[in-house]
């Protein structure tokens, strides 16, 4: 599975798509030049149990520590994926 990313105007996505179709995303905002918020994830039930959720916040986890960049995890979703797995906190703001 790759996970895509597109940015444009300070707002982007981490997603997985086939067939010119998306069936995962995690929206975000750079709130900051520095601070990525994640609004949204949400995963296709074709995909439901294969933990693509956890990769996409992973993904946005490796992108923030690259690019110097601190995440605020608004979605529910996320911010359960940043209370389960400590050793990706370090980019929380």
């Amino acid at each position: 599975m790759v996970i895509q990313h597109k940015q444009l105007h300070g707002k982007g996505m981490f997603y997985v798509g086939q067939d010119g179709a998306i069936l995962a995303e995690m929206v975000y905002t750079m709130t900051t030049p520095n601070k990525m918020t994640i609004e949204h994830t949400e995963v296709d039930d074709s995909l439901a149990g294969k933990g693509v959720g956890k990769q996409l916040v992973f993904t946005a986890v490796e992108y923030a520590r690259t690019h110097n960049i601190k995440i605020v995890p608004l979605c529910p979703f996320a911010k359960s994926v940043f209370d389960k797995v400590t050793e990706w906190q370090d980019v929380l703001a």
